[in-house]
Order: structure tokens, then C-alpha cells, then sequence
């Protein structure tokens, strides 16, 4: 029987705004699933991300914002200086709680919060980055039964951020970017 999953998170940081471009770009724009992301941002970032996002894909790309119900066929992006959680009720909220792994926002807690509501319901993505942000949220997702998804490290601008997941987990696909968006479409036999 295959496995039917709800939502799906993507980490990234240096580099990640081209891969991201690549994944988003392969989805369609009546994606079955949502989709929350955390890119590493300065703290004086504007919306420009999902602003050009938007622009080169089908799906629906937008900032989070806080309270807002999460919907199939969006991507979600965090805001700088924030970090950007999942509640239960499957809405977004938004925390300046102090940075973890030295990033706000973390993808480490997206990804924590995001395996508390989902469970073996949700799909894990780390890209490219130059920290290890990410890797032990992503080895809680596994752990709660989740799917994992890696770039290939060979593939990515700074690979210091996949690697460091592959260390942590038992990583069930390590994929390039150009591979990742036909695969996630592929989860939910979404046509593009």
C-alpha cells in the first residue's frame, strides 16, 4: 500500500535559492500538499524570496504568516528573523525565540514541530547550506516514520549542510535538485 503523506518541509541555506527555484519550478500549481520552507536569511530580509519564487513557478508561493492555515498547493516561505513553527490545528506561527544553530530562522525547528504534527505523514528535505542546521530535525523525522530527502551533497554550492544530515540518518533518498521536484511530484501522482 503506499503511503499517503500530508505536508513537506525543505531546508536550506547557502546557495538554497537556486535549488529551491529548481524544486518549486517541477511542481504543479494544483500540488496536492503544502509545502514550508526555511531559507537562511539575514535578519533584514524583505520578501524578495518567495516574491521571486512566485515568479518562476506554478505553485502558489508566499511568505508565512502567523495563524494562517496551511493549504495544499502552497509554498510557504519563513520570514527573516523569525522562526516559523507548525501548531497542531495545522496553522503557522511565527517566534523570535533567541537562533538555533546559530540561524533565526532555524530549519531545525520547523522541522521538530512540523514531525509533532505529521508524524510518518510528513516529507523532510535538507539542501544545500554551510551549517548543519537541519540535520537532527530531519533525524526526528525519521524517527517519527517520516520520508527524508537529501541533496546529493555532491550536487550543492555548500555541502556542509546535507552532509552533516547523512551523518546523523539513515537518509531514505539522497537525489540532486533537478531530481527532487519530479520526486516529491511523484509522492502524490501530481501531473506538471
Amino acid at each position: 500500500m503506499k503511503k499517503s503523506y500530508q505536508a513537506i518541509v525543505i531546508g536550506a541555506s547557502m546557495g538554497g535559492m537556486e535549488a529551491l527555484k529548481m524544486i518549486l519550478a517541477q511542481l504543479p500549481d494544483n500540488f496536492s500538499l503544502p509545502v514550508i520552507v526555511v531559507q537562511h536569511q539575514m535578519r533584514d530580509s524583505d520578501d524578495f524570496l518567495a516574491v521571486y519564487l512566485n515568479r518562476h513557478c506554478a505553485i502558489k508561493v508566499k511568505e508565512a504568516c502567523a495563524h494562517e492555515l496551511i493549504l495544499p498547493a502552497y509554498v510557504y516561505i519563513a520570514p527573516a528573523a523569525y522562526h516559523l513553527l507548525i501548531e497542531e490545528d495545522k496553522t503557522l506561527s511565527l517566534s523570535v525565540d533567541l537562533p538555533v544553530n546559530y540561524s533565526i530562522p532555524s530549519i531545525d525547528v520547523l522541522f521538530e514541530s512540523a514531525a509533532d504534527v505529521y508524524g510518518e505523514s510528513l516529507v523532510g528535505v535538507v539542501l544545500t547550506g554551510a551549517s548543519a542546521d537541519g540535520s537532527q530535525g530531519l533525524k526526528k523525522i525519521k524517527a517519527y516514520g517520516g520520508l527524508t530527502v537529501v541533496q546529493d551533497p555532491n550536487t550543492a554550492e555548500a555541502p556542509k549542510m546535507p552532509s552533516a544530515a547523512i551523518k546523523v540518518t539513515q537518509i531514505d533518498h539522497i537525489l540532486p535538485p533537478d531530481k527532487i521536484g519530479v520526486f516529491l511530484r511523484e509522492l502524490t501522482n501530481d501531473e506538471g
